[in-house]
Order: structure tokens, then C-alpha cells, then sequence
């Protein structure tokens, strides 16, 4: 074959490494670092946040519902405008039919 795909070569296995130390696990505290500058600290806004997850799933509904909506009312429009077009052709070689006899 002409042109063949080239394939990646394998990716490697992550190794899991185990870091040991010679402090036992009640000394290691992190603490967060102190910065110098003046700032007033981030304060939640006490609302829960559970309640706009639900509020997605009715959002996307209400979104394929107005979709398919619209949909529908373009293609009425459509298929409007084809028929009248049909209407008028039939009715124009109706007119010209009688005006030529």
C-alpha cells in the first residue's frame, strides 16, 4: 500500500514511586505559605452550591425543548411557502389558459 498510517509507539507505564522519611507522620504538618501582602482573606458566600446542579438538567431541557420548537415552526414556514408557490403557479397558467382561448 501506497500510504500506510504511522502508529505511535507505546506510552510508557507510569511507575509508582514510594517516598519514605525518617519523621513520623504526626510531624509532617503543611502549612499554608504566609504572604506579605494585605489582603482581606476569600470568604464564601454561604449559599450552597447543590441546588444549581439541578438547575443544569432543567436548563438543557429547556433548551432541546425551544429548539425543537423553533424547528418545528421553520419547517411549517417552509413548507407554507412551497405550497403557495404551487397555489400560484397553478393559479397564473389557470389565467393564462382562459385569456389565451
Amino acid at each position: 500500500m501506497l500510504l500506510r498510517p504511522k502508529l505511535p509507539d507505546a506510552a510508557p507505564v507510569p511507575t509508582t514511586h514510594l517516598i519514605t522519611s525518617a519523621a513520623p507522620a504526626t510531624d509532617r504538618h503543611h502549612a499554608p505559605a504566609a504572604c506579605s501582602c494585605q489582603h482581606a482573606p476569600a470568604h464564601s458566600s454561604g449559599r450552597p452550591v447543590a441546588p444549581y446542579v439541578g438547575l443544569g438538567a432543567g436548563a438543557v431541557a429547556a433548551v432541546l425543548v425551544v429548539g425543537v420548537v423553533l424547528t418545528a415552526l421553520l419547517a411549517t414556514v417552509a413548507v407554507t411557502a412551497v405550497s403557495v408557490s404551487i397555489a400560484a403557479l397553478v393559479l397564473r397558467s389557470m389565467l393564462n389558459g382562459a385569456t389565451r382561448r
